[in-house]
């Protein structure tokens, strides 16, 4: 397996920064004791100690912790050992559990079956589509795979070759894996109608999100009208109070709604543009195993095959009364790409429902018994200090970071990751990861600079939250961890963060890690 150069395999190198209100001088002399004490080290610290004391981040919390991989030995430890908002570093954590739980060789099956009995074509029962929590199911992003309409395409094709023209029956998104509501009850009410807050299912479809295209007015502040959502949820009703905004002002578009509730608010603004341009906005479906179910029935009636009763779903904490242990047979089953080509996307594109889907799957893998995201994350944390991991702190609340209270240390990140480092299933993990100036949400930091191409990290960015964590190679060859966290850094001052977050990368790869 090839690697960045300068980084060998077991390489590794963590960063979180972290600002948090309510910061004191005392705070900083937090500072880990065993510093290898070398004019690379010192000169980061002061960095990082300048950088706490400005007035970007002074009412705020910067924490970093640097980590040897070898042998877990912290080397440099600054406010390391505070509980702080992690963003989306935190599915670092949940990929990296995921690869070592599930290996590399791990796939979804998605299956197509029925109940009942085939006699003149006729299926007395129901068809069921039986999810196992695959959330790349109808995903466009994978090469060779099925996109939403080729597989719901697919799927009719195999009932109609099974002999089944017409169903006395339903049509049925089976989601009852998970017989929770999986939505995390601290993520913010604001995000859940929205794509990158679309909750969890069993029975995950095209990434659970719909767009909603607008026609925006002729002029600014006039009305933005739906124009139709793809793919088509005519069954989701809108209440729309969308405006017109000045051009190239881009998408200000919040939608509002909750899991299950097929009544969604627009509100916010879209662009002007030019006559008859359109502009849309991404939105989460509330149900995703009901638009699977409602899916592959529209597909089976294009294909003259009649159902008699209305699509239904089950899972998710829905009341039902079909028997879920009934005997089913097999028509379909449908595999997901591989485990490594799944974390690839979560990391490089931040994508907060496969992080929530590996969680349930990693942890119900650890614990057959797990039920919910709470045990889940329990699961996950008894995982980590079964290896010796220390998680004093550790107070995650998702998988992906998404929660507003979640919070974990610096110390946390990099005992976790270093002990990753040494897994064997590292050398895929560490490919799944950006390279800082190349790739991912890091592809524009630090370019042109000796960070560039020597970093491999994941971002976090939530509300007054800036967070790095990842790997890199210290200049006498020694693999790292790093991570850094920023909390409530002082309102418009992100571009001062991403300088200064940008200088200490530099400094990092000018660390020597052996002793």
């Amino acid at each position: 397996m090839r690697f960045l150069h300068r980084f060998p395999i077991q390489s590794a190198f963590v960063i979180v920064v972290c600002l948090f209100v309510g910061y004191t001088a005392s705070s900083a002399q937090t500072s880990s004791r065993r510093t290898i004490d070398s004019l690379a080290t010192q000169h980061l610290l002061a960095q990082v100690e300048a950088f706490q004391a400005s007035p970007a981040t002074r009412f705020g919390t910067v924490a970093l912790s640097v980590r040897r991989v070898r042998d877990s030995e912290e080397l440099i430890g600054y406010n390391a050992r505070l509980s702080l908002p992690s963003a989306s570093t935190l599915k670092l954590i949940t990929t990296a559990t995921a690869l070592a739980v599930l290996g590399p060789n791990y796939t979804y099956t998605t299956t197509l079956e029925y109940d009942g009995t085939i006699k003149d074509s006729v299926l007395t029962g129901n068809l069921y589509l039986r999810g196992t929590g695959d959330p790349s199911l109808g995903s466009w992003r994978f090469p060779g795979y099925s996109d939403v309409t080729a597989l719901v395409t697919s799927w009719s094709e195999a009932v109609k070759a099974s002999g089944i023209r017409r169903i006395e029956g339903m049509v049925v998104g089976d989601a009852s894996l998970y017989d929770d509501i999986t939505t995390p009850d601290t993520w913010p009410f604001g995000d859940l109608g929205n794509y990158y807050g679309a909750s969890l299912s069993a029975l995950n479809i095209n990434e659970n999100l719909y767009r909603v295209f607008f026609r925006p007015g002729k002029s600014v502040k006039t009305p933005a009208n739906v124009l139709r959502t793809d793919p088509a949820v005519p069954y989701i009703t809108f209440r729309n109070t969308v405006t017109t905004d000045a051009a190239n002002t881009g998408d200000q578009v919040n939608i509002y709604g909750v899991p299950f509730m097929n009544q969604q608010w627009l509100t916010g603004k879209v662009p002007l543009g030019e006559p008859g341009n359109e502009f849309s906005v991404k939105g989460a479906l509330p149900d995703p195993a009901y638009f699977a179910a409602y899916a592959l029935q529209n597909q089976l009636v294009q294909h003259n095959i009649t159902v008699s009763r209305p699509p239904l779903s089950i899972g998710g904490g829905l009341p039902t009364t079909i028997p879920v242990g009934a005997k089913r047979t097999v028509i379909n089953q449908y595999k997901s790409p591989i485990l490594p080509q799944l974390i690839q996307q979560t990391n490089f594109q931040s994508i907060n429902l496969y992080a929530e889907a590996l969680l349930r799957t990693t942890a119900l893998a650890v614990n057959k018994h797990v039920r919910t995201t709470e045990e889940s994350v329990e699961a996950i944390t008894s995982f980590w200090k079964a290896k010796g991991v220390n998680l004093d702190g550790f107070r995650i609340r998702d998988g992906s970071g998404l929660s507003t209270v979640g919070a974990l240390t610096a110390d946390n990140m990099t005992g976790i990751l270093s002990a990753m480092g040494r897994d064997k299933n590292f050398p895929q993990f560490y490919e799944t990861i950006p390279i800082v100036g190349q790739t991912g949400t890091v592809r524009s930091l630090a370019r042109g600079t000796a960070a560039a191409g020597n970093i491999r990290a994941k971002s976090g960015s939530i509300e007054g939250v800036r967070a790095y964590a990842g790997y890199f190679t210290a200049v006498d060859g020694e693999p790292m961890t790093f991570c850094i966290l920023v909390n409530k850094f002082t309102p418009g001052q992100s571009r001062i963060i991403t300088n200064e977050l940008e200088k200490i990368f530099v400094s990092l790869v000018g660390l020597k890690g052996g002793e």
